[in-house]
């Protein structure tokens, strides 16, 4: 287990925004507080998440969900990913973006500053996978994330 204010090697390519089609599959929570204090979940894709960089990154999110009201209102939110069997742990400040004026999938979107990031396996077992999902239409929602990660690094 490690702490870090930097992502690993592994998530950065995870969250990196390249080879979608290869990260189709993996979804990730992400994780707000309402406002009555309760936590709420929310699974995001590596097409609505992307690493700028080690310490920072831009989330894409749907506008009026309760997800992105949480991530306005606090601006803090956390991002746990199970990839090549560990459990990636990172805690964001965020800072709303907005929508892009022209954007071709009009998404809210923040810049995402590490906080924390811990990463963690246990020793007794092995994590053989996390969340994993099936696209009903992959070459539409590829086009999409691929178009989305452009959009959302601007």
């Amino acid at each position: 287990m490690c702490r870090l204010l930097e992502l690993s090697d592994e998530l950065f390519e995870l969250l990196n925004g390249e080879n979608l089609e290869n990260k189709q599959h993996e979804a990730m929570l992400l994780m707000t507080v309402t406002q009555d204090g309760w936590p709420h979940n929310a699974m995001v894709s590596a097409g609505e998440v992307v690493a700028h960089d080690k310490e920072n990154l831009r989330l894409a999110l749907w506008p009026g969900t309760t997800t992105t009201k949480n991530c306005i209102r606090t601006k803090k939110a956390f991002l746990m990913a199970v990839y090549k069997g560990k459990v990636h742990y990172i805690r964001l400040a965020l800072s709303p973006l907005g929508i892009l004026e022209d954007a071709k999938h009009p998404l809210e979107r923040f810049s995402a500053k590490v906080e924390l990031y811990k990463e963690d396996q246990a020793k007794y077992a092995d994590i053989t996978t996390g969340i994993q999902i099936s696209l009903k239409n992959p070459p539409a929602v590829l086009t999409r994330w691929k178009e989305t990660i452009q959009e959302t690094l601007r």
